[in-house]
């Protein structure tokens, strides 16, 4: 899908056939007549089992369309007046491929033998232009500009896909313009921006002014069509402050050597945010364009970049935000994503790690639903739930999911298994929730057993951390398993729901651990909830923690009523803390 304003260079016809065994072919070159009033690009898809000629008369057919549709355009003489000399007339439409190749052989027969210098000396003749054709030449395929452009954030195409080489391989400069009074009149006056690159900081001599973005895609010598395209919005002003550079200031630059750094944040994935509900019931205090995605993902973004860090655990993440611009935006920083989706929703879990940090061992990833009764790791519990069926259906009916990840540490070989989720959220359902729980740490155990035996290692060389929205407080079953290893069948939450009541149920798991932030006020803070949801859950006989990285205050979060805002782009903070491997002598790999 061509989505750009037009193509600048011309001169050349591009024909594209995207593999080998593909059924149709593309052929698009740009058609200037300034004597009719011509400027517009062509893009023909055809069959490759269509003749040469064939083709040819389909141009020769769009050509004079589209001379037919100019000529009516102008204004024609009167009655009895003389027809003025300059008016136009239209010549016949003459096509012509210059090619040592017979007009009724097929294209097929053509690239079966394709050969990139004949190519090279055919010429595409209509009317008095001639193209040079080339085959299969770099070439975007898509490209869309941002619909909010922010000053002091990077700006980048919402959409960019090339064919036939990479982006990097690119060349890629922008412009601004300022917009005229007569919204019909184009610009004409365009000022090159002090930066090229596919990503640019906009600047505020940028505001009120529209971008131009320009790439010209390349390969080795080859050089495709240069495409242009010019954004529909306008240059805003940024938040006034960013509410994250407090925090920011503990994280200047990526850690080295053993040391890394984990953040863990829940986004506020737009599928939830997007809702008349939302705007005015949940957020009702957050103005509607600060809860717009487009808005908000620059903040998150800037945000997650600014902490330089080495693995990042993130919920609510849209799938659409984690192609589009958590994959670009942090891939440009070093770090790999994996997104793991709950169920047939469009939103999931991802983590992301620093590849020049970390290998990646191993990607897992499940929703519980689909596992709870069919997994070995997961029957001894099982059994004791099976009979309560108003529970098994409620926990079925979920899709809660579970990531883990699990790298090895390039500077010491270590072993880092790394969790991810987003339990469910209901009020009434502290016991779900610690069910679940106890059934992903029963697969963690399984992953942290599996990989010292298939490697042959020790305790000391494996570490777990587990990051994520456990929608529970301090006080309930979660923390006090993860810290104290052990929950009694007696416990509080397991009776949050009388008809789902669990019993003869004690939950346990075998790690020495401890959350990084304690117990905080806040990690989720609205005007009618705020609590701490989240963690940072880390293994103290193989971890030790370095900093964490200090939270906003209770001032910062009710500045404007509650979060999210214009400062805040999600109803969560984000948690950052450092960690190193503590250095145990039969721990050396």
């Amino acid at each position: 899908m061509l989505r750009w304003n037009r193509i600048v260079n011309m001169g050349v016809a591009h024909i594209r056939r995207s593999t080998a065994d593909a059924a149709r072919f593309e052929l698009v070159f740009r058609y200037q007549n300034p004597v009719v009033g011509i400027d517009r690009v062509f893009n023909l898809q055809r069959d490759v089992n269509e003749s040469i000629r064939s083709t040819l008369t389909r141009i020769k057919t769009n050509v004079e369309k589209e001379h037919g549709k100019k000529l009516k355009k102008r204004k024609k003489p009167k009655k009895g007046e003389a027809e003025s000399e300059t008016t136009p007339h239209s010549n016949p439409v003459e096509i012509e491929l210059l090619m040592d190749k017979c007009e009724t052989t097929t294209w097929s027969e053509i690239f079966a033998n394709v050969d990139e210098h004949e190519f090279k000396e055919s010429k595409l003749k209509v009317c008095d232009q001639e193209f040079t054709v080339a085959y299969n030449y770099p070439y975007v395929q898509e490209l869309t500009m941002p619909s909010t452009i922010l000053v002091g954030f990077d700006c980048y195409p919402a959409i960019f896909k090339v064919e036939f080489t990479e982006r990097e391989k690119c060349l890629f400069e922008w412009y601004r313009g300022k917009p005229s009074p007569n919204e019909n009149s184009p610009i004409t006056d365009w000022d090159k921006c002090e930066e090229d690159g596919f990503f640019y900081r906009v600047k505020v001599s940028d505001l009120n002014h529209k971008l131009k973005f320009v790439c010209t895609p390349k390969c080795n010598d080859k050089i495709g069509p240069t495409v242009e395209l010019i954004s529909n919005c306008v240059v805003e002003a940024g938040p006034g402050c960013d509410a994250f550079e407090n925090k920011q200031k503990f994280t200047p630059t990526r850690l080295e050597g053993t040391k890394f750094r984990v953040v863990s944040y829940n986004l506020l994935a737009d599928y939830y945010a997007d809702s008349d509900f939302s705007r005015t019931e949940l957020f009702p205090y957050c103005p509607p364009f600060a809860l717009a995605i487009d808005y908000r993902k620059h903040l998150f973004i800037r945000e997650i970049r600014g902490y330089n860090a080495d693995i990042c655990c993130l919920q609510e993440v849209d799938s659409k935000i984690f192609d589009l611009d958590l994959k670009l935006c942090l891939g440009n920083d070093g770090l790999e994503g994996i997104l793991q989706k709950k169920g047939t929703t469009q939103e999931g879990v991802a983590t992301f790690y620093n590849r020049n940090k970390f290998d990646l061992v191993q990607s897992l990833g499940f929703n519980l639903s689909d596992d709870l009764s069919t997994k070995p790791y997961f029957n001894e519990l099982y059994e004791k739930i099976k009979n309560n069926e108003k529970l098994c259906e409620r926990m079925v009916s979920l899709s809660t999911a579970l990531q883990v990840t699990v790298l090895k540490s390039k500077a010491n070989g270590q072993i880092l298994i790394v969790a991810n989720t987003h339990l469910y959220f209901h009020p009434d359902a502290d016991h779900i929730r610690l069910l679940q729980i106890g059934f992903f740490m029963l697969y963690v155990k399984h992953v942290y057993e599996r990989i010292i035996a298939e490697q042959s290692l020790n305790e000391n060389q494996v570490s777990v951390i587990f990051c994520g929205d456990f929608n529970s407080v301090p006080e309930c079953g979660i923390y006090k398993l993860m810290t104290e290893k052990f929950v009694p069948d007696d416990f509080i939450d397991f009776q949050s729901n009388a008809e789902q009541a669990v019993t003869g149920v004690s939950l346990q798991q075998p790690f020495d651990i401890r959350s990084a932030y304690n117990n905080p006020k806040y990690t989720n803070f609205t005007v009618g909830f705020a609590a701490c949801l989240d963690y940072i859950f880390y293994q103290t006989n193989n971890l030790t923690m370095l900093q964490a990285v200090p939270l906003p205050s209770d001032e910062e979060l009710t500045s404007l009523t509650a979060i999210p805002s214009i400062l805040f782009p999600s109803d969560h903070v984000s948690l950052v803390a450092d960690f190193d491997f503590i250095n145990h002598e039969d721990a050396k790999i």
